[in-house]
């Protein structure tokens, strides 16, 4: 259940941080509000996850997760740019990830 816990506060935390880039600086109301409640729920639903998963390992796989879908939805919804290096660097925090977990005996 830890595992399902962490995979649904990575979607709030990536829709969050969605509605941010969407808020102006904090300053439209609606997009303000999505950002407070999906952190909120985020946050809690993380630490329901902590109680059974190592923190080294469910935040690698929050930051992870999170980084590497922001990037996408940056270029695909936000018209951002996409360059080798991104995608480089977006490959080494996957594999320093998976190293991570496969380190702790999980992989």
């Amino acid at each position: 259940m830890s595992w399902l816990y962490l995979a649904v506060a990575i979607l709030f935390e990536i829709v969050g941080t969605s509605a941010m880039k969407m808020s102006d600086g904090m300053t439209r109301a609606g997009p303000a509000a999505v950002v407070v409640l999906c952190y909120g729920v985020a946050f809690v639903l993380l630490a329901q996850a902590l109680r059974t998963i190592e923190v080294g390992i469910a935040y690698a796989i929050w930051s992870a997760a999170g980084t590497a879908a922001i990037a996408a939805i940056g270029v695909v919804v936000f018209g951002e740019s996409l360059s080798l290096l991104k995608i480089a660097g977006i490959a080494l925090i996957v594999a320093g990830v998976a190293s991570l977990h496969a380190a702790n005996g999980a992989a």
